[in-house]
């Protein structure tokens, strides 16, 4: 197995307001999130692809392509970004630890040879993780 860690910065709504919750519903549930302005983070991002080693390069995978996968996956599209204003998957979607996993998952799904993801891993906080192993997620 192999991992890279990229770190992107981050503000979203956390769905503040849903439209299916009152105020109070609101605050209940999401806590000190609970911001009509949103709020930023600063997650950090491991991934880690698993397969047969090469015999000839020694590796996984290059990890130079890896990081360049990561750069297009994750960096371009979320990085810097106000995640429920300017990424459209967030505009349909709750812009939880969870779901940016799943974002994740799924851009990188589409550029990694098929079947080397083996998981993405998101740290909102030292204290709030998230994994996700395609339809598995693990939330430590």
């Amino acid at each position: 197995m192999c991992e890279h860690l990229e770190q992107i910065l981050t503000c979203h709504a956390c769905l503040s307001h849903s439209k299916s919750l009152s105020d109070e519903e609101n605050l209940k549930l999401f806590g000190k999130c609970n911001n009509p302005n949103g709020h930023g983070h600063n997650y950090k991002v491991v991934v880690t692809v698993r397969g047969e080693i090469d015999p000839v390069s020694g590796m996984v995978m290059n990890l130079t392509d890896l990081k360049e996968f990561m750069q297009e996956a994750i960096m371009e599209p979320l990085d810097h970004k106000n995640l429920d204003k300017d990424v459209p998957y967030f505009s349909e979607v709750v812009s939880t630890t969870e779901n940016v996993a799943v974002f994740i998952w799924d851009n990188l799904q589409k550029l990694l040879p098929q079947g080397i993801l083996y998981k993405v891993e998101v740290q909102e906080t030292e204290q709030n993780v998230v994994v996700y192993k395609g339809e598995e997620t693990i939330v430590k």
